[in-house]
């Protein structure tokens, strides 16, 4: 009973830190996952090239499908990404949701709307501590593709969208983990964020993502240099998540400028592209 899914990472507009609306958008990099259900207890996962790295989110995943879908059944699971991991650019969320669908794949299952496969990365997530906000906009994005704005505290839908833009991405080396960010001092933005989600739920999603971007930089103690950097010329600027990783959106032309800024401090920069299929089995 073998199973295989990828799933595209993410980047902000609204960290839902703040008031509890967040939203994300997917963009063409992706987290892939293969599960072997043998009947064996419990699972065992692996994440290639991290040999260390806590596996507690994919086996998790893979016990709640398993329970609801089948019978209980252990076995393998094993993910590989593109995306660096604590990065801010949604890589617990795509590799949930991959594991989530290969899970699925691997017991036969096509039924499951992908709204529910999303909510079961989203329970995993939460039963084993990697996010502080259930990471539903981070979560339905990697899942749906476009740009998701969601209620985490109801694990509502608010809106979906398509996006077309060019992506780009500076990820400095250092790690940095959400469930570890200081909630408190990111609360005390809320009326700004109140006023991002309004905008993302205008449409307005790259002004919602520059106001984003220095509001969670102050509260954050992130850079703000590389947000004024990107300004006037890009549709939208911001940090990603809680960081460390910064993303620009725009034209490649005027992206590709940016990149020659950005790429002098340590790290790495890339472009890439919005994505609107969101998850897939394959």
């Amino acid at each position: 009973m073998d199973g295989r899914a990828r799933a595209p990472a993410a980047g902000t507009v609204l960290n839902a830190l703040a008031c509890g609306t967040g939203s994300a958008f997917a963009i063409d990099e992706y987290t892939a996952a293969e599960v072997t259900l043998d009947g064996r207890r419990g699972v065992d996962g692996e994440i290639a090239g991290a040999p260390d790295a806590d596996t507690s989110l994919i086996e998790r995943c893979v016990e709640l499908v398993a329970a609801e879908f089948g019978d209980g059944q252990g076995g393998t699971v094993r993910t590989e990404s593109e995306v660096p991991m604590a990065s801010g650019l949604k890589s617990s969320s795509a590799a949930a949701n991959a594991t989530v669908l290969a899970t699925l794949d691997a017991l036969g299952v096509d039924t499951v709307d992908r709204k529910s496969a999303c909510l079961l990365g989203v329970e995993a997530a939460r039963d084993v501590g990697v996010t502080v906000t259930g990471a539903f906009d981070d979560a339905s994005a990697s899942m749906l593709g476009g740009v998701t704005v969601t209620d985490n505290e109801r694990d509502e839908l608010l809106a979906r969208d398509e996006v077309t833009w060019d992506v780009l991405v500076w990820t400095p080396p250092e790690q940095s983990f959400s469930a570890d960010a200081d909630v408190e001092r990111c609360r005390r933005i809320a009326p700004v964020a109140e006023l991002v989600a309004d905008l993302a739920l205008d449409g307005e999603y790259g002004r919602a993502m520059t106001v984003n971007g220095f509001a969670f930089a102050a509260a954050l103690g992130a850079p703000t240099d590389p947000l004024l950097e990107a300004l006037p010329d890009v549709t939208g600027v911001s940090i990603s998540g809680t960081g460390p990783s910064f993303t620009a959106v725009g034209d490649r032309e005027t992206l590709e400028e940016l990149r020659k800024t950005w790429e002098t401090r340590p790290g790495t920069t890339w472009l890439t592209t919005t994505q609107t299929d969101g998850a897939r089995t394959r």
